[in-house]
């Protein structure tokens, strides 16, 4: 990975003229650092693919597309040796209404649906969007290290939910599981009739030194209980061109992704397939954003250690976003508050993952040396 050259961040002045919202929810004065989307520039295979579609007007709705069916199935094939089919997929809008139009078609309103806290934090808000309850089954915690409790699991699987809401790699704490612990929670799903909807939107971004595992390629059983929902929009920056990907494997799972109303393929953007399609294909730039990542991982590691070693900090196993353990800078109840408006360094607060993480916040590392470096010297503004 050493010899791959590293992805380049353009200057913190050029990064404001950006207008998503993670340059636009904050006052200018604030270095803003909690949205999951990176600060590199867009591969150039896709800008040109997207550059060629607006200069011929092909600026329709997405219809048939399956060059993105086929280069996903390519993929998939060569990076974890899974095989799908072409016609196992199925687009969306984006994770969170595949998550949400798949779970609909399986609950009532008041229905629990299984979540691992810390956990994406979006999942509450899905979960109340569709009118069920939470049924927490918290990662069990060594110190930083994070992985899933199987028997609070199949506590909550006793209280008769429906549906497991998987996040496999885990945001924010950063663990790819194992093919062993996958394997498992797919037979205790199958034991209380539970549907797994495998959340893999980071998984392209794991690291070398570990092996991420699809869950429908751990086993029949896997493949019976779950479902798979995906995007390349964490991987290759394309989180506003809206299309993810919805992965079936079983005669059940197709024909639940086959009864999801139209809207779920309409509402998917023609721009966001056609994206999808190349970056699929784009592995060389999808290596180099890898290797960009690892580098940043370490050097925020590094960093810390040398001006805030109060600070926790595991090194994540996949992509870039760092679980931060403020507890010893005695900042108060709302470290995160404080850091946004008297150090005006943004973070997500860890609170918004699990009500009993405060004291954390999730920082993106995708970005400059540079930046990361006013990040910590912001927060040492408070500690001193």
């Amino acid at each position: 990975m050493e010899s791959i050259e590293l992805l380049a961040v353009p200057p913190l002045a050029d990064l404001k003229q950006r207008t998503s919202a993670k340059w636009r929810d904050f006052p200018q004065d604030v270095l803003p650092l909690p949205v999951a989307e990176m600060d590199y520039e867009v591969a150039l295979p896709i800008r040109e693919r997207l550059i060629a579609m607006v200069s011929s007007s092909d600026i329709g709705y997405l219809g048939s597309m399956p060059e993105l069916a086929e280069s996903m199935q390519t993929f998939m094939k060569r990076r974890w040796n899974w095989e799908i089919t072409t016609d196992s997929i199925f687009p969306a809008t984006d994770v969170g209404v595949g998550m949400v139009e798949l779970t609909r078609l399986l609950v009532k309103p008041g229905d629990g649906i299984v979540i691992n806290p810390p956990v994406y934090h979006n999942m509450f808000h899905w979960i109340q969007e569709l009118k069920c309850v939470s049924v927490e089954a918290p990662l069990k915690r060594e110190g930083l290290q994070y992985a899933l409790d199987f028997d609070a699991i199949d506590k909550a699987y006793q209280t008769g939910a429906k549906v497991h809401f998987l996040c496999n790699p885990a945001n924010p704490v950063g663990t790819v599981f194992t093919r062993a612990e996958l394997s498992y929670l797919a037979d205790l799903a199958k034991k209380y009739g539970v549907t797994i909807l495998s959340d893999e939107i980071h998984a392209p971004l794991t690291y070398t030194d570990h092996e991420f595992v699809p869950f429908l390629a751990v086993s029949d059983t896997a493949r019976e209980v779950g479902i798979c929902v995906t995007s390349a929009s964490k991987s290759w920056n394309l989180a506003g061109l809206k299309c993810a990907q919805i992965v079936t494997g079983s005669t059940r799972a197709f024909d639940l992704a086959k009864s999801m109303p139209p809207a779920v393929h309409w509402r998917s953007s023609l721009f966001g397939a056609a994206a999808a399609a190349i970056a699929y294909q784009t592995t060389e730039w999808l290596d180099a954003a890898i290797a960009t990542n690892n580098h940043r991982r370490n050097f925020l590691k590094e960093l810390l250690a040398r001006e805030l070693p109060a600070i926790g900090y595991r090194i994540p196993d996949c992509s870039y976003l760092a679980w931060l353990d403020l507890t010893d800078l005695n900042l108060g109840a709302d470290p995160s508050g404080r850091l946004l408006t008297e150090a005006k360094v943004a973070f997500s607060n860890g609170v918004t993952f699990a009500a009993d993480h405060h004291q954390f916040v999730r920082l993106n590392f995708a970005t400059s040396e540079e930046i990361l470096v006013e990040a910590v010297a912001r927060i040492a503004t408070l500690t001193s």
